[in-house]
C-alpha cells in the first residue's frame, strides 16, 4: 500500500514511548486498535514494504483499508493494555478479535458493610456500595497479591457471607492460622474490620514498609545462600509493585483524538465549493448497476454529518425500464425515491449526488422538477477526471485531489457504487441457484433454502459428497444421489473390498 504524505509525516513524529494506536479507514471509522511498547517502531511496521511478503490475508486486508491513524501516549505498557481493552470495547473494530467479548480485566472487591468483609476477585464493577481496586493488567500478579494480603493481615478467604462455627470446622485458612477467625470469636468484629481497612490502605498503594520487609527477607535468604527462597521474595515484591502501581482510569476516550478524516471540515469545504448557504447536513448518493441489461438495480446511500447512515440506505430494482438504459434507470430511481418522501412528508436531503456526468444529472434534474423539487442542490460526479457537474453550468468544477470536499464526495460515490454492485451480485447468485434447483422434481422451498444455506452456491453443491448432502435436513441417501445425478455428476459407488 503506498503511503500518503499525511501518514509519512505522522510516522516521523511518533515518539519511542508506550501507547495505543487506532487505525482508521476512508470513512474515519476505527477498524483496528493496538498497543505498543514503542509507538514509532510498532506503527511503522504496518507500512514497511519489506514486510509485505509476511502478511496473512487478514493483515493484508487491514493494511489496504488503512487511510490514517491516531495515537495516544501512556505512561507504561500495562496502562497501554488497559486502554487498548477499553477502546476495543468502545469502538468494536472489525479487525480486532480479542477484547470484543464481555470479558474484562480483574478487579479486587471488598464490601466494608458486610458483617465480615472479605476480598474477592470480580470482572464487573457494580453500584453496590463496595470498594473496588483495579483493573489490573496482570491477573496472575493480582491473584498472588491477594494471597499475600490474606496471609499478612490474617483475612478470611472463605465464601460464606456470614460463616459460622460449622464452617470453621472445615476452614483450611483458620487451621493454618492464615485467618484470624472472627466467625468463632477469636477476634472481635471491630478488630477484624480494622485489619480489613489496613489491607485496603495497602492496596491503595501504601506498601512501602511491606516492600522493605520483603526486601530485607530476600537479602537475608540470599546471604544464607537460600536462593530459591530469595527468588520467591523477589517475585512477591514484583507482584506487589505490579498490583499497586498507579494507573489512570479510562472511562471513555482520554482525549479527543484527531481524526485524519474530519467530517465537519470536509462538509464546510464542500458547502463553500458548491456555493451553498450552509454545509449539507444530509447527502444522498445514487448509482446504477446492471450487466448487459439484466438485473437492473440502483442504490441510494445516505450520509449524515459526513458519515454513513446505513439505516437509511435503500436499493431499487427497476420496474419500468426493460432495456439497458442507465439514464432511464436513474430517472426512475430518483422519481421513486423523492415521490415517496413527499407522500410520507419526510425531509428532503440537503444535497443529492449522482454517479455520472451530464446525462445522468440531466435526467435526475428533470424528475426533481416534475416533483417541484428543482430547488434541491444536485450534482453529478464523473469518475474519469473526478469532475463535478452542476445544473446550468457548462464547464465542470474541478477540485484538487487533496481537497476534503472532493474526498467526501468520493466516499459517498464509492459507497453507493459498492452497495449497488452488492445488490446486483446477490440477485444474480439467487437467480442462478433458483433456476437450476427449481427444475429438480420434488424439491420444495424449504429444502432448496437448506441446500443454499449449507453450500452457498450450486457450484459448491456440485463438489459436495453424498455424505455432505445427506447432512442437510430432508435429504437421505436416495434423494442425495438423485440430486447429484440431476446436477450432472454421477455418484461414485463404493469400492468393493
Amino acid at each position: 500500500m503506498p503511503i500518503n504524505d499525511r501518514i509519512r509525516d505522522k510516522l516521523s513524529q511518533l515518539p519511542h514511548k508506550p501507547g495505543v494506536y487506532l487505525m482508521r479507514d476512508r470513512f474515519g471509522t476505527v477498524i483496528y486498535v493496538g498497543k505498543a511498547r514503542a509507538l514509532r517502531k510498532r506503527v511503522s511496521q504496518y507500512f514497511h514494504p519489506s514486510r509485505r511478503h509476511g502478511w496473512d490475508l487478514k493483515l493484508a486486508a487491514l493494511i489496504e483499508a488503512i487511510e490514517d491513524f491516531d495515537v495516544h501516549v501512556v505512561k507504561s505498557e500495562p496502562e497501554a493494555l488497559l486502554l487498548e481493552g477499553k477502546l476495543i470495547k468502545e469502538f468494536k473494530p472489525r479487525y480486532n478479535v480479542s477484547f470484543r467479548d464481555d470479558k474484562n480485566f480483574l478487579l479486587i472487591k471488598v464490601n466494608l458493610n458486610d458483617p465480615m468483609p472479605r476480598f474477592a476477585l470480580t470482572r464487573v464493577r457494580q453500584q453496590d456500595g463496595a470498594k473496588y481496586f483495579g483493573p489490573f493488567a496482570s491477573s496472575g500478579a493480582c491473584r498472588r497479591t491477594i494471597t499475600m494480603l490474606r496471609k499478612k493481615f490474617n483475612l478470611r478467604g472463605c465464601r460464606p457471607l456470614k460463616p459460622t462455627e460449622r464452617d470453621y470446622k472445615h476452614c483450611l485458612y483458620g487451621h493454618l492460622q492464615h485467618c484470624s477467625a472472627p466467625c468463632v470469636g477469636k477476634v472481635t468484629l471491630d478488630d477484624y474490620r480494622r485489619q480489613v481497612v489496613e489491607a485496603c490502605d495497602y492496596l491503595a498503594g501504601q506498601t512501602g514498609e511491606w516492600e522493605k520487609e520483603l526486601e530485607a527477607q530476600m537479602r537475608k535468604a540470599s546471604e544464607a545462600r537460600d536462593f530459591e527462597k530469595a527468588a520467591r521474595y523477589r517475585d512477591m515484591i514484583s507482584d506487589l509493585r505490579e498490583t499497586t502501581r498507579k494507573s489512570r482510569k479510562f472511562t471513555r476516550m482520554p482525549v479527543r483524538l484527531p481524526g485524519a478524516i474530519d467530517p465537519g471540515r470536509d462538509l464546510a469545504a464542500l458547502g463553500q465549493a458548491l456555493g451553498l448557504d450552509s454545509p449539507p447536513k444530509r447527502i444522498e448518493g445514487f448509482d446504477i448497476s446492471n450487466i448487459s441489461g439484466t438485473f437492473m438495480v440502483a442504490s441510494m446511500v445516505s450520509f449524515l454529518d459526513g458519515k454513513p447512515d446505513r439505516a437509511q440506505y435503500r436499493r431499487f430494482r427497476m420496474k419500468s425500464v426493460v432495456a439497458q438504459d442507465d439514464f432511464a434507470c436513474m430517472a426512475e430511481t430518483v422519481r421513486r425515491r423523492y415521490s415517496r418522501l413527499q407522500r410520507e412528508s419526510r425531509p428532503i436531503p440537503d444535497l443529492i449526488l449522482i454517479d455520472g456526468g451530464k446525462g445522468q444529472l440531466g435526467m435526475a434534474c428533470r424528475e426533481l422538477a416534475k416533483l417541484g423539487l428543482e430547488g434541491v442542490p444536485v450534482i453529478g460526479l464523473a469518475k474519469e477526471f473526478e469532475e463535478i457537474y452542476r445544473p446550468g453550468e457548462s464547464a465542470p468544477l474541478r477540485l484538487g485531489l487533496d481537497s476534503g470536499a472532493l474526498k467526501l464526495l468520493q466516499r459517498v460515490r464509492d459507497e453507493s457504487h459498492r452497495f449497488a454492485n452488492t445488490y446486483n451480485a446477490e440477485l444474480r447468485l439467487k437467480k442462478i441457484s433458483e433456476s437450476i434447483l427449481d427444475e429438480l422434481p420434488g424439491i420444495g422451498d424449504s429444502r432448496k433454502a437448506a441446500l443454499l444455506k449449507k453450500f452457498g452456491s450450486v457450484q459448491r453443491l456440485r463438489k459436495a459428497s453424498l455424505e455432505d448432502i445427506q447432512q442437510v435436513p430432508g435429504f437421505g441417501k436416495k434423494s442425495a444421489a438423485a440430486l447429484k445425478e440431476f446436477l450432472g455428476i454421477r455418484p461414485k459407488s463404493a469400492k468393493s473390498t
